[in-house]
C-alpha cells in the first residue's frame, strides 16, 4: 500500500518554477533573530521584524520586479514567492515585508512614473526608506472607491492639501505606521478645480528624520491585535497637509500646474479599477502565504500523529498510533489533499502574474483573468488555512494548544488574512459578477442596481443560454451507467463533470433570477440583487473549488514516475470526492448524482485516506521545512522518544515477579477457570 516516493523530487513540483526564491526566502528562517517568540512584548516584537524585513532586503528578492536599468530583472512573481515563504520565519515578517515591499514599494512602481521611480523607489525596496500602504479607513474598508480623504489641489502653491474630514475618515489598520513608517502612499479623492476625480495615490512624508510625525499629521498606534503582534498597524489622519504637485503618483492621472487634470482612461469607473488592478499583488501573496502557513500546520500535525500513541486496541499493552485511526486519517488527509491543490493552483496564479506584469500578456483579458482568480484564490486560501491550522489544532490534543508548538499562534496570525487585502465573501461577490458578467467594460462602475440589470441582460444570454447545460447533462448521464464500476466513482472524467456542471448550473441559475432585473427601477433591482447575494458568493466558491481541482488534474497528468503520479491521484481524488461531499445535498437534488454512487464516496475516501496516511511523512516532508522552520516541540521527534521509553519501561517492568496484574485479566481467567470446571 506504501508507495515508494522521493520527497525532494516532489518538493522540486511543489516550489515549481520560482524554486530558487522560494528556497531563499525560507533561508530567512535560519536567522533566529526573525523568529517570533509568544514571550515577546509589543515593542520586541515588532523590533524583530523589522529585522527581518532588513534581512530580507538583503536577500535582494525586493529588487527583483524593478527594471534592468534599476538594478533589477523584471521578474514579479520571484519576489512574492520568495517572501510568501517567511511565514516559516514570522507571519508578522511576511506580512510587514508585504506592505514595505509589496505595497509601499509596489504602488510607487505600479502608480508612478520615471521621475518618481528614481527618486523613491529603489530606497523603498532596499529598505532604506520605510513606507506605509494609507488606503483603509475607519468608514471605508473594502469599499476603497467611496474613501473620504481628500486631497485638494491648490494652485496658487501648486500643492496638494492633504485633509481628513471627520473621524471615520482617518487612515486604520495601516502596517508599519505606528512605528517605521516614514512617508505613505495615501489613497485620496482627487479634486481640482472644483471636480472631483476620484481616488488616487500620493506620496506623502507621514515622519521626519527623527522619527516624529510631520505638521498636520497624527498617528496612534493600534496596539496589541488578536495575531501579528510583530506589524505596528496604526492609524493616520491629515489636516491640512501640503505636499508638491509632484507627489501625485500620476501614472492614471495627471494634474498640470494650473490644476487642469487629464489622464490616459477616460472613465473614471475603469480608470480606478485599472488602478487597483496593478495592486493585485497583495491578494496574490495572501493566496500562497495562506498556503506556506497550511503546510506548516500539517507538517507539524502529521510528524505528531505519527509518534503518538494513544489506546489499546487489538493489544492489551501496544496503543495505537494516532494516524493509524481511520478518524484521524480522515482529519488530515483530506487537509493534505486541499493544500495540494492550492498550491499547484497558486503556482497557475503566479504565472498569469508574471504574464501579466512582465509584459508577455498584458492584454486586458489576461488581465481580468488574474484579477478575478486573485480574489477567489484569495479567499478560498485563507478560509482553508484557518481551517486547517484548527484542525491540526485539534489533532495535536493539549499539545497543539501549547503556543510552543505553534499552531495557536499560526491560527490567530493567519484570521485577519480573511479580511484585508478585500474581505472574502465582498470578494467572493466581484468573482460571481465577472463570471455573470463577461468582463465587461462597464460592468466595472455600476452600482448595486446598475449591476443586477446588468447581470440580467448579458450575463443570462452569454450563460444561461450559451452553458451547453443539455450536453452537460447528458455527458453525465453517459458517465453514470447502470454498468459503472465500484472504482469508477474515482473517475477523473467524473469529477471534473460534476464540478463543471455545479458551476455552470448555479451561473445559469443566478442569471434567470437576475433576469427581471432589466426592467426594474434602480431600487428595486439593487433589492433582487440583494436576495440573491448568498447565490452569487456559493457561485463563486464553486469556481472557485474546480481551479483548484483542475490544477491538482493537470499536475498529476505531468508526473513521469508512477509512483509519484499514484500519490497525486490518491490527492486529486481524495480532494475531489471530499468537494462532491461537501456539496452531497446539490448534487442529489439536482440529479446529478445517483443514490447508488453517493453511497460510494464515504467508502472510497476511507479508503484514498488510508492510502495517503501510508506515505503522510513523505508527503509533508515535500514541503521542504525542517526543525528551524517547523520549530514546533512535538514535531522534533520528542513524542517518539518518550513512547520509546515508556514501552521499554512497560517491558522490563513485566519482566518482573511483583509486576500487577490487571483485574480485568484476572476475571477473564477466572471465567475461563469455572468455564472448564463446568465441563
Amino acid at each position: 500500500m506504501k508507495l515508494s516516493l522521493d520527497p525532494k523530487a516532489i518538493n522540486d513540483v511543489l516550489d515549481g518554477h520560482w524554486a530558487e526564491a522560494r528556497r531563499r526566502g525560507r533561508s530567512i528562517a535560519e536567522e533566529p533573530s526573525t523568529h517570533d517568540d509568544p514571550a515577546d512584548d509589543l515593542d520586541t516584537a515588532r523590533a524583530k521584524t523589522l529585522d527581518g524585513v532588513m534581512k530580507m532586503a538583503e536577500t535582494g528578492l525586493p529588487l527583483t520586479g524593478l527594471s534592468p536599468e534599476m538594478g533589477g530583472k523584471n521578474e514579479h512573481a520571484t519576489n512574492i514567492a520568495g517572501f510568501e515563504e517567511t511565514v516559516t520565519s514570522n507571519p508578522s515578517l511576511q506580512i510587514k515585508a508585504g506592505v514595505q515591499f509589496g505595497l509601499f514599494g509596489g504602488a510607487i512602481l505600479h502608480l508612478g512614473d520615471e521621475e518618481q521611480h528614481h527618486k523613491w523607489l529603489l530606497d523603498a525596496q532596499t529598505g532604506r526608506l520605510l513606507g506605509s500602504f494609507a488606503m483603509t479607513e475607519i468608514g471605508h474598508g473594502s469599499d476603497v472607491a467611496n474613501v473620504a480623504t481628500t486631497a485638494t489641489y491648490d494652485e496658487a502653491t501648486e500643492e496638494f492639501v492633504i485633509d481628513t474630514p471627520f473621524r471615520a475618515a482617518t487612515k486604520e489598520f495601516i502596517g508599519n505606521a505606528a512605528r517605521d513608517a516614514r512617508a505613505a502612499v495615501v489613497f485620496a479623492q482627487l479634486i481640482t478645480k472644483g471636480v472631483k476625480h476620484g481616488v488616487h495615490a500620493f506620496f506623502v512624508p507621514v515622519r521626519d528624520e527623527a522619527g516624529e510625525p510631520m505638521p498636520g499629521i497624527s498617528i496612534e498606534d493600534d496596539g496589541y491585535k488578536g495575531g501579528l503582534k510583530g506589524v505596528d498597524n496604526g492609524r493616520i489622519g491629515f489636516d491640512s497637509v501640503r505636499i508638491p504637485r509632484t507627489n501625485l503618483l500620476n501614472r492614471y492621472g495627471v494634474v498640470t500646474a494650473d490644476g487642469t487634470y487629464s489622464s490616459p482612461i477616460e472613465s473614471p469607473g475603469r480608470r480606478f479599477f485599472t488602478m487597483l488592478g496593478t495592486l493585485v499583488q497583495g491578494r496574490v501573496s495572501l493566496d500562497g502565504a495562506s498556503v506556506v502557513a497550511s503546510k506548516l500546520a500539517l507538517d507539524i500535525a502529521v510528524r505528531y500523529g505519527l509518534e503518538r500513541k494513544q489506546f489499546t486496541s487489538g493489544d492489551d499493552f501496544a496503543e495505537t498510533t494516532l494516524l493509524d485511526y481511520g478518524q484521524h486519517q480522515r482529519r488530515l488527509m483530506p487537509a493534505l489533499a486541499a493544500v495540494y491543490a492550492s498550491a499547484f493552483a497558486h503556482e497557475k496564479l503566479l504565472t498569469s502574474f508574471e504574464e501579466v506584469f512582465a509584459g508577455a500578456d498584458d492584454s486586458e483579458e489576461n488581465r481580468a483573468l488574474l484579477e478575478t482568480r486573485a480574489a477567489a484564490f484569495k479567499a478560498d486560501s485563507t478560509w482553508m488555512a484557518l481551517d486547517v491550522i484548527q484542525e491540526c489544532r485539534e489533532a495535536c490534543g493539549g499539545a497543539g494548544f501549547m503556543a510552543e508548538n505553534r499552531l495557536v499562534g499560526l491560527r490567530a496570525d493567519l484570521d485577519v488574512y480573511v479580511t484585508f487585502e478585500g474581505d472574502n465573501t465582498v470578494l467572493l461577490q466581484l468573482v460571481a459578477k465577472r463570471l455573470l458578467g463577461d468582463y465587461a467594460n462597464e460592468f466595472a462602475h455600476l452600482d448595486v442596481g446598475g449591476a443586477a440589470r446588468f447581470i440580467g441582460t448579458q450575463a443570462a444570454e452569454h450563460t444561461l443560454y450559451r452553458t451547453g447545460l443539455a450536453n452537460a447533462g447528458r455527458a453525465i448521464s453517459d458517465a453514470l451507467t447502470p454498468n459503472l464500476g465500484d472504482r469508477r466513482i474515482r473517475s477523473g472524467r467524473l469529477q471534473r463533470t460534476l464540478l463543471e456542471t455545479r458551476v455552470e448550473v448555479m451561473v445559469a441559475g443566478v442569471a434567470q433570477a437576475l433576469r427581471p432585473a432589466t426592467k426594474m427601477p434602480a431600487a428595486q433591482a439593487a433589492d433582487l440583487f440583494n436576495v440573491h447575494q448568498h447565490e452569487l458568493i456559493e457561485t463563486a466558491r464553486a469556481y472557485v473549488e474546480l481551479e483548484k481541482w483542475k490544477a491538482l488534474d493537470e499536475k498529476m497528468r505531468e508526473q513521469t514516475d508512477a509512483d509519484q503520479a499514484k500519490v497525486f491521484r490518491r490527492l486529486r481524488d481524495t480532494y475531489g470526492l471530499g468537494l462532491i461531499e461537501k456539496h452531497m445535498a446539490w448534487h442529489l437534488m439536482y440529479g446529478r448524482l445517483p443514490m447508488s454512487r453517493a453511497r460510494q464516496i464515504n467508502e472510497t475516501l476511507n479508503s484514498l485516506c488510508k492510502k495517503l496516511a501510508a506515505n503522510a511523512l513523505d508527503l509533508v516532508e515535500a514541503f521542504g521545512y525542517s526543525d528551524v522552520h517547523r520549530r514546533a516541540t512535538i514535531a522534533t521527534g520528542v513524542e517518539a522518544e518518550r513512547q520509546a521509553e515508556a514501552a521499554d519501561y512497560y517491558r522490563r517492568a513485566r519482566a518482573h515477579q511483583d509486576f500487577p496484574v490487571d483485574e480485568k485479566q484476572l476475571r477473564k481467567a477466572a471465567k475461563k477457570k469455572a468455564k472448564a470446571a463446568a465441563k
